[in-house]
C-alpha cells in the first residue's frame, strides 16, 4: 500500500513537471526591443506683437500718488479699447520710495511711488507701433519689452505636427540599426519627449525701436522709418522611443 502511494505520488509529481515545462514553451516570450531618439527641427511665424506700458507716479500723499497712476492708466485702457488689442495688466504696485543722500550719508523717504502696468499685444505690428508714438514720452509713462512671439493658436498644430515627424525619425533610425540583424522595427511600444525648446530670437531692429522709444520719453523727435521685424520661433522636438524587433 506504501508503495502504490509513492508511485502515485511520483506520476502526480512528473506530470506537474511536465505541465510547467509545456506551460514555459506556450507562454510567449518578452518581445526584443530597441530604444532610440529622434528629433525634429522647424520654425513658427511670430504673429503677434506686444509692448508694455507702465505707469509710475510719485507724491508725498498716497492717496493722490495712486489717483494719478489710476488716472493714467484709465486713460491708455480707454484708448485701447478702442484698438483691435488683447490687454493684460502685469503690475500695481505702491510702496513708499527712499533714495540714499550721499552728503549726509542717510536714506531719505522720496514719498509713495505707485507703478501700474499692462501688456498690449496685436496681430497688427502698425498698431504696437502706433501705440508706441501715441504713449512715448507722455509724462510718467514708460515703454518697455517690445517684442514679437509666436501665439498658442498658430504654434499648437505646428509642435504637433513636428512631434509626429520626430516619432517618424526615431522609427527610421530604429529600422536601420535593426537591419544589422535582419530585423525590422514592428509595433511603437512607448515614447516620451525628452526636450521641447523654443528659440525666441529677439527683433530684428530691437534697438532702432529702444531708441525711438527712449527718445521720444525725453521728449525728443522720434526715429523714423522701419517697421517691426523679427525672424520665426524656433522649434526643436526631441523624443525618445521604444520599438518592438520583428
Amino acid at each position: 500500500m506504501k508503495r502504490s502511494f509513492i508511485w502515485i505520488a511520483s506520476v502526480i509529481g512528473a506530470g506537474a513537471v511536465m505541465a510547467l515545462v509545456f506551460g514555459a514553451l506556450e507562454k510567449p516570450g518578452t518581445p526584443r526591443t530597441i530604444n532610440v531618439s529622434g528629433d525634429c527641427l522647424t520654425s513658427a511665424p511670430k504673429d503677434r506683437t506686444a509692448i508694455t506700458l507702465r505707469v509710475t507716479t510719485l507724491d508725498k500723499n498716497a492717496a493722490k500718488s495712486m489717483k494719478m497712476a489710476t488716472q493714467k492708466m484709465s486713460e491708455i485702457t480707454d484708448y485701447l479699447k478702442t484698438l483691435d488689442v488683447k490687454m493684460q495688466t502685469t503690475e500695481f504696485n505702491s510702496y513708499e520710495k527712499t533714495e540714499w543722500n550721499h552728503v549726509v550719508q542717510k536714506s531719505e523717504n522720496l514719498g509713495i511711488e505707485t507703478r501700474m502696468a499692462v501688456e498690449v499685444s496685436s496681430s497688427n505690428p502698425d498698431i504696437i507701433e502706433n501705440v508706441l508714438n501715441k504713449f512715448a514720452g507722455q509724462p510718467d509713462v514708460y515703454t518697455e519689452n517690445l517684442r514679437m512671439f509666436t501665439s498658442t493658436e498658430t504654434l499648437k498644430p505646428i509642435l504637433e505636427k513636428c512631434l509626429s515627424v520626430a516619432v517618424e525619425n526615431a522609427r527610421n533610425r530604429a529600422d536601420t540599426l535593426a537591419r544589422a540583424d535582419n530585423q525590422r522595427a514592428g509595433k511603437l511600444l512607448s515614447v516620451s519627449y525628452d526636450n521641447v525648446s523654443y528659440n525666441e530670437r529677439p527683433l530684428a531692429n530691437y534697438r532702432v525701436m529702444a531708441a525711438k522709444s527712449a527718445a521720444m520719453d525725453m521728449g525728443e523727435e522720434a526715429y523714423t522709418g522701419g517697421g517691426i521685424v523679427s525672424k520665426d520661433t524656433e522649434i526643436t522636438v526631441t523624443v525618445s522611443a521604444t520599438f518592438e524587433i520583428r
